[in-house]
């Protein structure tokens, strides 16, 4: 399991650089490929690529990574609560913005869990703070995946909808997933079989990668929303395997 947390870090850096690189394409032709979420002016477009690039470079280094697991987390909060909280309070019922917010609020918590990965001595462990940032990261992660979880059992029908067409059975798969959300996410923030759970789950989410996001990507290079999509699997499925490799390692 510890040797998960290498490319767990790798996979997770890859999205957040990529999301840099959208907003950027996105301040510099204001369409391109992004930015992904919500649309933001171009100034700050490239304020936030600048910020997500540089946080990318450093969790693929292993270099300050504890600045970029703030600036992330703190970049996504802000988000969150300037663009998503207003839209949940207003339209309650739609699951557009709680999509969202909970995507970005579980890539929050895979920085933090980082952030205290990289906290005190090399792996971070020799006081309680960095416990206390892996501990809010994993209960950040892990809520999020409840919000998915009930989502996919809400929306079982549409969600069959986006299942490759040669697997059988598309509703069976999105009700089976959200359980599994469900399941894991409970694993994950009670530290119960949590590296097994964190493993799996990050292996659904790259599997997905590959035989989901990847050919739709393929058939559509230019619609941002395919890209932010994979983008988003990708970060979950590295943020699952470094939860997954922390969680071995400290047993």
């Amino acid at each position: 399991m510890p040797s998960l947390l290498t490319p767990g870090r790798l996979l997770f850096a890859i999205a957040v650089t990529a999301f840099g690189i959208q907003h950027l394409i996105y301040a510099a032709t204001g369409a391109g490929l992004g930015p992904p979420w919500s649309p933001v002016n171009h100034i700050l477009a490239y304020a936030l690529s600048v910020i997500l690039l540089a946080s990318g470079l450093c969790f693929a280094t292993a270099i300050q990574v504890q600045c970029a697991g703030i600036a992330v987390t703190l970049t996504v909060l802000i988000r969150i609560a300037l663009c998503y909280l207003p839209k949940l309070f207003a339209t309650p019922r739609d699951p557009g913005p709680w999509t969202s917010s909970f995507e970005l609020l579980a890539i929050g918590g895979a920085s933090l869990v980082l952030l205290a990965l990289f906290t005190g001595t090399t792996f971070g462990r020799s006081s309680e703070q960095p416990n206390l940032w892996s501990h809010l990261g994993r209960v950040l992660f892990g809520g999020s995946l409840v919000v998915f979880g009930v989502q996919h059992l809400m929306y079982g029908a549409f969600v069959a909808t986006l299942v490759p067409a040669w697997i059988p059975g598309h509703l069976f798969w999105a009700y089976f997933v959200g359980v599994a959300f469900l399941a894991a996410a409970l694993a994950i923030v009670t530290g119960r079989i949590a590296a097994l759970a964190a493993t799996l789950l990050g292996s659904m989410f790259f599997l997905w990668v590959v035989t989901l996001h990847a050919p739709r990507v393929a058939l559509a290079l230019h619609n941002g929303n395919e890209w932010t999509s994979l983008l988003i699997a990708l970060a979950m499925s590295g943020g699952s395997f470094v939860i997954a490799g922390v969680t071995a390692d400290s047993k």
